[in-house]
């Protein structure tokens, strides 16, 4: 069970997971030892999952943001199972969500530009049998991308 202490110290550790003990037994008025128990705590309980580098999109040439929606000829489990083993292969997919309403899946693509885009649908996404429409979205402008979830 988290109590409030735990909540701070998760929403710490998510803006900035660099920090060191000392730095949250500061901001939480703990001590080093009980910030390092609760943080082993947490990570054996798997409320924290894992540690992440969060990379500038702008400087790897992967800033053109997609969202693509898919829609399965048939929403069978041979079909599903299919598409989700092969979608998952693919790198320029970076989430893949399977969702309600009128498309089957959304996936989250990033990739340096439209030809690069158009390139991936034709060559890659294309060749996964059991697809029956997609809807592409470009993004114009990020207003807000945050990883943390505030507790």
């Amino acid at each position: 069970m988290m109590d409030s202490t735990d909540k701070k110290l998760i929403n710490l550790l998510q803006n900035d997971s660099k920090q060191t003990t000392k730095q949250l037994s500061l901001q939480l008025n703990l001590s080093v030892t009980a910030v390092y128990e609760r943080v082993k705590k947490l990570e054996k309980e798997k409320v924290i999952d894992k540690y992440v580098a969060i990379i500038n999109k702008n400087k790897i040439e992967k800033s053109f943001l997609v969202f693509c929606h898919v829609k399965l000829i048939q929403h069978s489990r041979a079909y599903v199972t299919t598409f989700e083993r092969e979608i998952s292969k693919l790198e320029e997919v970076s989430e893949c969500f399977h969702v309600s309403g009128d498309y089957d899946y959304i996936l989250k693509i990033y990739i340096k530009d439209m030809d690069t885009y158009r390139n991936f649908m034709v060559t890659k996404l294309t060749a996964i049998k059991h697809i029956g429409s997609t809807h592409s979205t470009f993004t114009i402008k990020e207003v807000k991308n945050t990883t943390s979830i505030n507790l």
